[in-house]
């Protein structure tokens, strides 16, 4: 049986390995694991974490635009069609995003279409705290938004998320 992954062993692995390890980090980008690789070593979860999302930052508009672009809708075709990343799946499964009413799914699936139509990407959401109610509500608070103002509240919740899942995956390293 290998060890689990600890931060300490984080910072000690080949390049190659290490992106594949953080790779799924930022949704279908793992240039940003390569772009962090040189920067290790990391003391914390949360250094690794702003580190990441530094190199998002640092990349410019048309980077940060195709990484949004990445992402899946809440509820969307790709859910129904069974093509989420599995940290995607669970985290919507997680907030009950998979048991929709007949309802719920027709509300989410308008609010999906009225957000690409103002906005040209896919809503974003770090979904953990949410149910499905209130993710209703984020998407109609949302849109009404500036587009600019919008495009930063997606990096920033692309951020929680990674920050999420990175705690999820070295939870030994987690300061309390």
């Amino acid at each position: 049986m290998s060890q689990p992954l600890t931060l300490s062993l984080l910072n000690q692995l080949p390049f190659d390995a290490f992106v594949a390890v953080l790779g799924g980090i930022f949704e279908h980008s793992p240039w940003v694991a390569e772009r962090t690789a040189a920067l290790r070593p990391f003391h914390s979860v949360a250094e690794l974490a702003a580190v990441m999302a530094g190199e998002v930052e640092k990349a410019g508009y048309g980077a940060q635009m195709a990484l949004i672009r990445a992402h899946p809708e809440l509820a969307g075709k790709a859910a129904i069609r069974g093509e989420l990343t599995a940290e995607s799946s669970n985290e919507q499964a997680g907030a009950g995003l998979d048991q929709c009413s007949p309802e719920e799914f027709a509300r989410l699936t308008e609010l999906n279409d009225a957000y690409r139509s103002k906005f040209g990407f896919p809503f974003i959401l770090a979904v953990r705290g949410y149910d499905r109610a209130g993710i209703m509500r984020e998407f109609a608070r949302r849109l009404q938004l500036g587009v600019e103002e919008e495009r930063r509240e997606c990096l920033e919740q692309i951020y929680r998320i990674g920050r999420l899942r990175l705690e999820a995956l070295l939870p030994e390293s987690v300061s309390v």
